[in-house]
């Protein structure tokens, strides 16, 4: 009790981890959502009972998490992304997307619902065959040999991941496509360009506020004059805030979620032009949800391969994210930003029609 009133949060989720508290009628996910209905960002949200200390406290704290220099960030990745890759073909789809699924109209599993996720970035990305692409944070690979089948671009991969890396690069072999679809464990600092197209997705978090400036003027050296770039990350629908103490602890070291006017202040001074913002409201929280089910599905083969501390600590971090998602500030952020005004179509109207393209080739 004492610890979970010290820090509820935290308390909370180390006491459930450790088995000293215990969840009936129900699951973690019922209890975490309960809480949160009760509390919900449109009517003040969490940040209201942390008193003048702990804002302090936690936001000094957060700040010095962000900083993520060089010597931090790999072994920060290492953390989460290095774990056994067995676990996560237990709750993901075949396209490794470890990332908020797109939930378009008629798409009713995981599986679709990643694969119109890859196929919305591609059509805001407008490829064309022969197009160079750099994946910022290109995870298992699954984006960038998606990218490359609808398009027919070269896609070079980059991350911090050595497991990623390998597993992306036995991929690609494996598809044959390995000459066109390539992989390499790099810092986006030490990248080196022109490309056609950027696209980044579920790496954002990873950056940290005091990187944002160098992160954009990279991005904008790396794209050519008529190039486009697409990033996805989460972010906040409220101004910035912290990143709670379990999350910093136990899942993500060194991770921030942004709010818009953050990133904003990163892209204004680097001559790049923001030309489409699409906000995902509870598309991560039907994602998240889904996993859950999947690892509480799997509970003896995932305690099997870690413990029984392991499990119930994932599940406490899938369900207060999905809760997040669907009762906090949490959402997910969709830019398409340019160096030139003239790169894209005048509207929208060529990114819902090359969907139904791909859509009608992937039937067919």
């Amino acid at each position: 009790p004492g610890a979970i009133a010290r820090n509820p949060s935290l308390g909370m989720a180390e006491c459930f981890m450790d088995g000293r508290v215990t969840i009936e009628h129900g699951d973690i996910m019922d209890f975490v959502g309960f809480i949160r209905r009760n509390n919900p960002w449109e009517k003040g949200g969490d940040l209201d009972n942390l008193n003048l200390f702990d804002k302090l406290r936690v936001a000094v704290t957060g700040r010095l998490d962000q900083i993520n220099q060089r010597r931090s960030s790999k072994r920060n990745v290492a953390h989460h992304y290095d774990l056994d890759d067995r676990l996560y073909d237990l709750f993901l789809d075949p396209a490794r997307q470890y990332s908020c699924a797109y939930w378009d109209e008629g798409v009713a599993t995981l599986e679709e619902a990643q694969l119109a996720k890859m196929e919305h970035i591609a059509a805001k990305l407008a490829l064309k065959p022969g197009m160079r692409v750099l994946d910022i944070g290109c995870g298992w690979g699954g984006l960038a040999l998606h990218l490359h089948k609808v398009s027919g671009a070269s896609i070079h991969g980059i991350s911090l991941s050595k497991e990623q890396i390998g597993y992306a690069k036995a991929w690609a072999e494996r598809e044959g496509v390995a000459d066109k679809v390539t992989f390499a464990l790099t810092d986006y600092r030490d990248q080196a360009g022109p490309f056609d197209r950027i696209v980044s997705v579920g790496m954002f978090e990873h950056v940290g506020v005091p990187n944002y400036a160098t992160f954009f003027r990279k991005c904008h050296n790396l794209l050519a004059p008529e190039g486009v770039m697409l990033l996805h990350t989460i972010g906040r629908a409220g101004p910035p805030n912290i990143t709670d103490d379990f999350t910093r602890k136990y899942i993500f070291p060194g991770g921030y979620i942004p709010s818009l006017s953050e990133t904003m202040r990163g892209i204004e001074p680097c001559k790049l032009m923001l030309t489409d913002c699409e906000i995902l409201r509870r598309h991560y929280a039907l994602t998240l949800r889904e996993w859950y089910k999947r690892c509480a599905e799997q509970e003896e083969t995932i305690t099997r391969l870690y413990d029984g501390r392991f499990f119930r600590m994932w599940q406490f971090y899938l369900a207060g994210a999905a809760t997040g998602f669907e009762h906090g500030d949490l959402v997910n952020f969709q830019l398409q930003i340019v160096r030139n005004r003239d790169a894209l179509p005048l509207t929208r109207n060529y990114i819902n029609e090359t969907e139904l393209g791909y859509r009608a080739a992937r039937k067919a």
